[in-house]
């Protein structure tokens, strides 16, 4: 079965938009948002997510949550609320898309409306990566501006990037990406269709009854402008 170029591009915007749902959805849940290292303790690492705090200590790592959502610095909370919000923006983006894909085949399934769901899908899709680079680049922003602020002494420890930043950015470009080619395989079927509508239809010729003057069996065509 020989693939178009648009059925190409729904397959790899639908699965790079599930490869950047599961990053985003990894980024959540992993505490390295931030990474405090002691230089009293060399031993002795401190991590913070949104969801808790961990400290790792010879290889033994103790973790403790959030008492209070209220507690968290401005950066976090907005960040966890965003975060479950992209998870939602992108899993019913995928969905959309699903269905409104080729590979997906319903019964009576106009294509105009399944090119609208793939269109939605795409669009949900871009808005789940633009929710979930918003906070990943707010508390990198806020981890540079606390790391150079010059009125806490230099002997205080800093905080600095953690893993888990590095993968919602990645998240944040494969969900861009995933949408974006949703869009332009709902922006390509568009264009056929309109190319199909300026054929029109094609009209096939009209013939008479056979001819029965001998024993073979053939077709005559008739005039257009013979009536019966």
């Amino acid at each position: 079965m020989a693939w178009s170029f648009r059925e190409k591009a729904q397959l790899g915007g639908l699965l790079l938009s599930l490869l950047g749902w599961v990053c985003s959805c990894v980024t959540t849940i992993l505490p390295q948002w931030k990474t405090l290292n002691l230089e009293l303790n060399e031993m002795e690492t401190w991590i913070m997510g949104l969801w808790e705090v961990c400290v790792n200590q010879e290889e033994v790592v103790v973790c403790k949550a959030f008492e209070s959502f209220l507690s968290l610095p401005q950066d976090l909370q907005v960040s966890r609320i965003l975060m479950v919000a992209s998870h939602g923006l992108g899993l019913l983006g995928l969905l959309l898309s699903g269905f409104g894909s080729e590979c997906f085949q319903l019964y009576r399934n106009r294509w105009v409306f399944k090119r609208w769901l793939c269109l939605l899908g795409g669009t949900l899709e871009a808005s789940a990566s633009a929710t979930t680079l918003f906070p990943v680049s707010w508390v990198a922003y806020a981890t540079i501006q606390d790391f150079w602020d010059d009125s806490i002494p230099e002997i205080v420890p800093r905080w600095e990037f953690g893993d888990a930043l590095y993968l919602g950015w990645a998240a944040g470009i494969f969900l861009a990406l995933g949408g974006l080619l949703l869009i332009f395989s709902a922006c390509l079927g568009k264009e056929e269709e309109s190319s199909l509508r300026m054929a029109g239809p094609t009209v096939p010729p009209f013939y008479a009854p056979a001819d029965r003057s001998s024993d073979s069996f053939y077709l005559t065509p008739r005039p257009r402008n013979l009536f019966i």
